[in-house]
């Protein structure tokens, strides 16, 4: 077998029906190139050079389940760079993996889009005690009755030591050994598919991890030092010899979603890879991901710090079409609003009302703004992009650790306006997501921790200091004896979730139900137009947003984050009522089954009264007397 068509991957051990295993390597500076089958004992078989550094043999003796390295000019072996499995780690033999005998039931599913969509944020290791693949499947009925749509699973993708967040994946195609086989993840898409949930694999395509990384071994030509990452050294997608290194990464995209039946995909830190192509990578791996999920729909999200919405402009129009851009302005929003700091980059933000108002018309706060904290303007016009493109949220893997001890927003805030600012962020325009653990208070904090080899700890330690030393309150001495040692085991273990709390914090819980729910069957707050709310604001520390229902049957969001505010007269028309009709209460986070301390109405004969930290709904009432049914 020597073309390359007939492979569905371009690098790789493949089985061949009746004729053995055909693996094909990109190694341009190399001689000789063998395939080792490990077994009692060694065996060699010597690669053919196709042209343009390309190896390839067909090996009867190979099948699924063996074991292999190749040998590089009759010196070091060293693992698949296009592995689909790592079965003892990252260091060690690749095994044949054959993804034709897992037995899918998910013909009928077809897929996800933006529209309607609540995300979910998970860590596979420590989502559950067992952190498995399989363990994780068992909580997936849950999440559906909650409410959520689609969970987004934190990268995958081997990563050297016993315990990660994920983001030092070295071996971009082989699921880590820690969570399961490839069936294992298999199964868990088709399990969600089943309970009509969506399942985004988180990926990373800026850099690989520094432990593990052999891919400088088979090509130089796989990095650039012409760019800088935060994490290593940058990937070369259009330098010299880039050709191979692009197709490598593009059809690593395209594999989860064909042999994995992921729903699409979270691309990780866009703005850090770096392309000078006359076709992006993004716009190519866009293009890859909707083949390889075709005919069901599949999404593309990006993290994208400059928040660019280039990235989710057609390619008609030069954008890279992308689905959707996480938003990072409601976090940094809410976070000053809930917590009262205004350190490093939160330092733009105020958390006023105006804010989230604005948030809720337009998305991102910083369209082209100078960001005083970079120093320079930070984003561009983005009124042109739906609501669903923008992913809202008020907790992340990222942020939850940006704290001295990892601790979550309800640890560090009042419970009631904790519940308000859920309510404005699951229910203002745009997807909102979730992070395990949010729908039950959970305890567990989320701090980094990384499992390295000795020579790496310290430069770990030290990197996360400097880290967070950003942050002016976390950079005083008497704060570094309470920072979680990243790469202690106890900190990896102290961050699963203890679902025993689910039944303690079983009010929480039912919030988030009832909350997710309000926004899944409510008309008004499904509308995903640009100009479908408005809003206005009360005070220093309360708004509301109005939802304009095609029907006429309005929504108001009334959100109060300081003390309890009285309003004898209301002179903004968006508080109007529909044509002979009155306000009455449809939904407040103040319901004592959420541990709130009651509802009473706002709108009286006499004047508005909000609670303080509260959210409320108001809908239509036909008016019954002077003071309506609301008094």
């Amino acid at each position: 077998m020597t073309d390359q068509q007939c492979r569905c991957l371009p690098v790789g051990a493949e089985i061949v029906p009746g004729e053995g295993v055909h693996f094909r390597v990109w190694a341009p500076k190399r001689k000789k190139v063998e395939a080792v089958l490990w077994g009692e004992s060694p065996a060699f078989f010597e690669m053919r050079l196709e042209g343009n550094g390309y190896f390839e043999a067909v090996v009867p003796q190979a099948s699924a389940g063996s074991l292999y390295k190749y040998r590089l000019d009759d010196g070091d072996w060293y693992p698949d760079p296009a592995s689909r499995f790592q079965p003892r780690g990252p260091h060690h033999f690749s095994e044949v993996i054959d993804p034709s005998s897992f037995e899918w039931t998910d013909s009928s599913w077809r897929g996800i889009s933006m529209q309607g969509q609540v995300f979910y944020e998970m860590h596979i290791g420590t989502f559950t005690p067992e952190g498995t693949f399989a363990a994780a499947e068992r909580e997936l009925p849950n999440l559906r009755d909650l409410g959520i749509t689609a969970v987004e699973v934190m990268p995958i993708a081997e990563f050297p030591g016993e315990f990660g967040w994920g983001y030092d994946g070295v071996h971009p195609y082989a699921p880590t050994r820690l969570y399961g086989r490839p069936d294992d993840v298999r199964h868990f898409a088709d399990t969600a598919h089943g309970l009509g949930l969506g399942v985004i694999l988180d990926v990373v395509y800026n850099h690989l991890g520094p432990d593990g990384n052999y891919l400088p071994a088979f090509s130089p030509y796989y990095f650039t030092n012409d760019h800088k990452t935060d994490w290593g050294e940058a990937i070369n997608y259009y330098a010299k010899h880039s050709g191979p290194v692009r197709e490598f990464f593009i059809a690593n995209a395209g594999y989860w979603i064909a042999e994995f039946h992921f729903d699409g995909l979270r691309v990780d830190a866009t703005d850090s890879i770096h392309d000078q192509s006359k076709e992006h990578l993004l716009s190519a791996m866009v293009r890859e991901v909707r083949r390889a999920g075709s005919p069901k729909s599949v999404v593309v999200i990006g993290e994208n710090e400059p928040q660019d919405p280039r990235l989710v402009d057609q390619p008609e129009k030069g954008g890279y079409g992308l689905d959707a851009l996480w938003n990072d302005d409601i976090h940094h929003a809410a976070v000053v609003r809930l917590t009262g700091r205004k350190e490093a980059f939160l330092s733009d933000y105020s958390g006023t009302p105006q804010e989230f108002v604005s948030i809720a018309k337009y998305g991102f706060l910083f369209q082209g703004q100078r960001y005083r904290w970079q120093k320079k303007r930070r984003g561009k016009p983005a009124r042109n992009l739906s609501p669903r493109q923008f992913v809202n949220f008020l907790q992340n893997h990222d942020q939850i650790s940006n704290s001295a001890r990892g601790l979550r927003i309800h640890q560090r805030a009042s419970p009631g306006n904790v519940r308000a600012m859920a309510a404005f962020v699951v229910l203002a325009p745009g997807t909102p997501m979730l992070f395990q653990g949010e729908e039950f208070a959970a305890s567990a904090p989320f701090p980094f921790f990384a499992d390295c080899s000795p020579e790496l700890v310290p430069l770990v330690r030290k990197g996360r200091r400097q880290y967070l030393a950003q942050f002016r309150s976390i950079a005083t001495p008497d704060m570094a004896d309470y920072i979680p040692d990243p790469c202690s085991r106890e900190t990896f273990e102290r961050s699963k979730l203890d679902y025993s709390e689910r039944e303690k914090n079983h009010a929480v819980w039912i919030f988030y139900r009832d909350l997710l729910q309000l926004r899944g069957k409510d008309p008004a707050f499904q509308v995903d137009e640009r100009g479908a709310v408005d809003g206005a604001i009360l005070s220093p520390d309360a708004f509301f947003l109005r939802y304009f229902e095609p029907k006429g049957n309005d929504r108001l969001l009334v959100v109060n984050f300081g003390i309890d505010l009285q309003l004898a007269t209301t002179p903004e028309p968006l508080l109007a009522p529909p044509s002979e009709a009155g306000w009455e209460i449809l939904w407040s986070s103040e319901s004592p089954q959420y541990g709130g301390s009651g509802i009473a109405p706002l709108e009286t004969a006499k004047a508005w009264k909000i609670p303080g930290q509260s959210a409320t709904v108001l809908r239509p009432v036909d008016e019954v007397g002077e003071g309506g049914p609301c008094t």
